[in-house]
């Protein structure tokens, strides 16, 4: 009997299972659970076979995580957001403004790309504020905060405004080349633990130091940055957009590669 009420109730589309709703918002099972750990996103309720069940109103609930996130911010500071929103439209319209910023800030980037791409092939020369004109690397500020700590985002930051502006494109491209390299292992079929893939997850973790200022990722830091390729929609989308299921494989390289490891912190 209960089988067959949710069988209808989600006919309907008045319930989704986890899956479903994963599937539907474009995230993973596992990003939902973890919401609903932190108490952002719990279930409307959980079935006699333990089965995670959702709403209307988690839906709009998980819009609007979905749509913090996206902004930049961290889960501590979406959970007061929530908690401080009780009224659905007020949040929507808070939500429609911050879109509609983003939507001129991306336009901003839109027109930057643009300009270099005429003054470059025209052979012009190039200004900085035009460059980077709607880029913002302090967007990430309070998600920085929240898992590594003030210092850390304050000396990230200062590492970053000493770079040159071909200091920032050639540490972005080696980015994307990594990228691009494990989707192709992963399309080659070769394994994450093989010699090939490890040779790519040497020069993922000599990124990562750059990027850390010389400090050297410990067996744990590296395996929990894997995780969070694959659990944030936002990371796991740089690596799946050379394949699906590219984000998976490079956590499971990423893991091989940190039994290697015996960095202390």
């Amino acid at each position: 009997m209960v089988d067959a009420t949710r069988e209808d109730t989600v006919g309907s589309r008045t319930e989704w299972s986890i899956q479903e709703l994963a599937r539907a918002a474009g995230t993973t099972s596992r990003t939902l659970r973890h919401y609903g750990e932190r108490g952002l996103l719990p279930p409307a309720r959980v079935g006699t076979n333990g089965y995670r069940y959702y709403d209307q109103d988690s839906l709009l609930r998980l819009q609007r995580i979905l749509l913090l996130r996206e902004l930049g911010l961290g889960l501590s500071v979406i959970a007061e957001v929530l908690a401080g929103q009780q009224d659905t439209a007020a949040a929507l319209r808070t939500h429609l403004d911050l879109l509609e910023q983003e939507r001129v800030r991306i336009t901003r980037q839109i027109a930057s790309v643009h300009t270099t791409l005429r003054k470059t092939e025209a052979g012009e020369p190039l200004m900085a504020e035009e460059v980077f004109d709607g880029f913002d690397h302090t967007r990430y500020r309070d998600e920085v905060i929240e898992r590594w700590g003030s210092a850390a985002y304050e000396q990230g930051d200062r590492w970053w405004r000493s770079l040159s502006a071909a200091e920032r494109q050639r540490h972005g491209q080696q980015h994307a080349d990594i990228a691009a390299d494990y989707g192709r292992a992963r399309a080659a079929g070769l394994a994450p633990d093989s010699a090939e893939v490890q040779a790519i997850v040497a020069r993922h973790y000599d990124w990562i130091v750059a990027g850390w200022q010389g400090r050297r990722p410990t067996a744990a830091a590296f395996t929990g940055l894997g995780d969070m390729y694959v659990a944030d929609p936002r990371f796991a989308a740089n690596y799946d957009e050379h394949g699906p299921g590219t984000a998976e494989f490079v956590r499971a390289a990423m893991t091989a590669y940190a039994g290697g490891l015996s960095v202390q912190p």
